[in-house]
C-alpha cells in the first residue's frame, strides 16, 4: 500500500495568526497574508495551511475556501505546544535601517525572548517603525519555525534603561574596551540575562561608565577584533544561546 502523505505536508504555508486557537475555529485571513495564500501559494480547498497564534502554539489548519481577497480556513490539529523560551533579553543600540533589520532577523532566529532597541549618543539613527520591526520579526518567526515571538519593546534612552533596570537580571555589556571573556561571563551566571550592544560608533566614555556602575552589569569582550554592531548583537546572542540557553538542550538523547 502507498504511504499516508504526512499532513499537513512540511511545504504547507506557515502564517502566524492572532489568537488564541482551538479545534475547530474558523480563521479568515484577508490582506498581504490572503494574497501571499492564494497568489503565491496558490491554496486551494482541501490544502493544508500551519498557523501559529503566539499563544497556545502550532496548528494544522485546512483551506475552506479561497478567494482571491480572502481565504478561509479551519483549525484541526495542534501541532506543537508553543515552545520555551530562556529568559534572555537583547538590548541594542539602534542602527541604519538595514542593519537594526539583520539585528531583529537574527535575534529572532537564534531564540531571544525580547528586543530592547536602546538610544545611544552615537546613534546614527533614532527612530524605530515598531510596526515594520514587528512584520520583520513575524517573517522571520515564520521562516524558521518559531511558534513564540520576541517581545518588542519601544525604543528607549540609554540612561532610562539603567535607571529601570530589574534587580535580578544580569546585564552583559560588550565593551569595545575590554572585559572578561563572553563565554565564561555567561556560564557563570544562572538567571535572567541582557545583553547591550553598541551602536556604530560605539558608547562614549560617560555612556561606559553608566553603564559599569549598574551593580548588575558584567564587562564582557566579544573577541580581540573590532565588531560592528550588528555582527556583536548577533554573535553575543549566538554565544549567550550556545552557553546559557536551550541549545545546550537540543542535541540531547
Amino acid at each position: 500500500m502507498p504511504a499516508t502523505p504526512a499532513w499537513p505536508p512540511k511545504s504547507a504555508p506557515r502564517l502566524f495568526v492572532p489568537g488564541p486557537l482551538a479545534v475547530a475555529d474558523r480563521v479568515g485571513i484577508d490582506g498581504p497574508q490572503a494574497h501571499y495564500l492564494a497568489r503565491v501559494m496558490r491554496v486551494a480547498p482541501g490544502d493544508g495551511v500551519i498557523l501559529c497564534d503566539n499563544q497556545t502554539g502550532e496548528w494544522a489548519a485546512r483551506v475552506i475556501e479561497a478567494g482571491k481577497r480572502e481565504v478561509a480556513l479551519a483549525v484541526e490539529t495542534l501541532l506543537r505546544p508553543r515552545e520555551g523560551v530562556p529568559d534572555f533579553t537583547l538590548c541594542a543600540a539602534l542602527l541604519k535601517k538595514d542593519r537594526f533589520d539583520l539585528v531583529l532577523e537574527k535575534a529572532c532566529e537564534l531564540g531571544a525572548a525580547r528586543i530592547q532597541p536602546v538610544l545611544t549618543r552615537r546613534c546614527v539613527a533614532d527612530k524605530l517603525n515598531l510596526e515594520r520591526a514587528q512584520a520583520i520579526l513575524i517573517e522571520a518567526a515564520e521562516q524558521c519555525a518559531r511558534t513564540a515571538l520576541p517581545d518588542l519593546l519601544a525604543p528607549v534612552k540609554l540612561d532610562a534603561l539603567l535607571r529601570q533596570w530589574e534587580p535580578a537580571r544580569a546585564l552583559f555589556f560588550a565593551d569595545e574596551a575590554g572585559g572578561h571573556a563572553a563565554a565564561a561571563a555567561f556560564a557563570a551566571h544562572n538567571g535572567p540575562a541582557a545583553l547591550l550592544t553598541g551602536p556604530e560608533g560605539g558608547f562614549d566614555e560617560a555612556e561606559r561608565a553608566a553603564v559599569r556602575a549598574l551593580p548588575q552589569a558584567r564587562g564582557i569582550s566579544l573577541g580581540p577584533r573590532i565588531l560592528r554592531g550588528e555582527t556583536a548583537a548577533i554573535a553575543g546572542t549566538a554565544l549567550w544561546m550556545g552557553t546559557c540557553g536551550d541549545w545546550p538542550q537540543a542535541g540531547t538523547a
